[in-house]
């Protein structure tokens, strides 16, 4: 490899005998300059909103990158991560995170177990987190106003505003991210026929549309959108929901992917309904979904082991269990997809990551760095 520019680093990830290297350009003049990024979504991104809420994931989450405990449902670093760092941003803290954060860069409300939907009853019964998306952008409203005023008194007082705050005039040149979903349909394959999943499906999508109307009310012109992945190729739903026969030609459960699809489909489309009616918007639909599948499909030619094995806990003891203690997890966790059934490893979401940024999987097709 010839000799790097101070504009780019090396990110490596090594999965199984497959050693991953790719060179993240950090900073160009032709490249977007996002000064922050503001993420939304669920247990995909959560970097702590949930651990700082309920009480500390336990070792060995964390255990690759961090070494300790880190607030995510993984043995490193999230998709939203490698996006942070592929714009030169540093990583993402979570808002209800009162130690050491530092939002002059963003800042991330996703919350483990958070749905589109504002949780009900059911819900709750469920074991759904009450943090939804909606929660999420009242959050950030509050960020917003109070930031705006810090300044306002600042000005008036003429003392200097603290560095870890955020800029104001950040906030409508940021990248707005969401990513979230997956809770919401496991709610549904798990708790309905097909058709009443399907037929919910709607008032989902459009829930998730007005969260980005919202967010663009209060400023944010630039969004990254992920739709949700193939929730049927989940260990947790390949091994312990499975359903007779139903099972795709890479032994996935074909309906509940189907249900993800359905999902996509709507989101895809109320998005662009969206980008007709806003102005001066850029709304960018990246499809997780077959970046993905397309991981799991093709991944012992990527160095991985089967896709339905997992790295963290077993059938009594799940890695997200706050209760429990001696979890066991495996020695490389970079040769497994899937970190505890339901989450994906550092070196899956590094690799997914990787392919999503250039913008193959966007649409309209525009990279990461363009996306402004």
């Amino acid at each position: 490899m010839g000799k790097l520019s101070k504009s780019e680093s090396v990110l490596a990830v090594v999965t199984g005998s497959v050693v991953l290297i790719v060179s993240f350009v950090t900073s160009s003049s032709s490249a977007c300059s996002f000064p922050a990024i503001y993420n939304f979504g669920d247990s995909n991104s959560d970097t702590g909103a949930d651990s700082v809420t309920f009480g500390r994931l336990p070792y060995p989450n964390g255990k690759t990158y961090f070494g300790i405990p880190s607030g995510r449902n993984c043995d490193g670093r999230l998709i939203i991560e490698f996006i942070a760092e592929k714009l030169g941003l540093p990583l993402l803290n979570s808002y209800l995170d009162s130690l050491q954060s530092n939002f002059r860069h963003g800042a991330n409300f996703a919350a483990s177990r958070a749905t589109i939907q504002q949780v009900n009853g059911q819900l709750c019964e469920g074991r759904y987190s009450p943090l939804s998306l909606g929660i999420q952008l009242l959050q950030f409203e509050q960020l917003k106003v109070r930031t705006n005023e810090f300044y306002i008194q600042a000005n008036s007082s003429q003392t200097k505003v603290k560095s870890d705050l955020p800029r104001p005039t950040d906030f409508s040149k940021a990248l707005y991210t969401i990513d979230c979903g997956q809770n919401d349909l496991h709610y549904l394959v798990t708790t309905m026929t097909e058709d009443q999943a399907n037929a919910a499906i709607p008032n989902i999508t459009n829930q998730f549309v007005q969260i980005i109307e919202k967010l663009y009310q209060e400023g944010a012109r630039k969004f990254w959108i992920h739709n949700t992945g193939p929730i049927g190729c989940l260990p947790l739903m390949v091994l312990y929901h499975p359903k007779s026969g139903d099972v795709d030609e890479i032994g996935c459960v074909k309906s509940y992917n189907e249900i993800a699809q359905e999902f996509n489909k709507q989101l895809k489309y109320r998005i662009y309904q969206l980008s007709c009616q806003l102005q001066g918007v850029e709304l960018i639909s990246v499809d997780i979904y077959s970046a993905k599948y397309t991981l799991i499909r093709e991944a012992t030619n990527y160095g991985f082991v089967n896709p339905f094995e997992y790295c963290c806990g077993n059938d009594n003891y799940k890695c997200w269990e706050r209760s429990a203690t001696n979890i066991s997890a495996c020695n490389d966790p970079s040769k497994y997809i899937s970190w505890d059934s339901l989450h994906y490893t550092e070196a899956a979401n590094y690799w997914i990551a990787s392919r999503i940024v250039n913008g193959s999987f966007s649409d309209p097709p525009i990279s990461l760095e363009k996306a402004c």
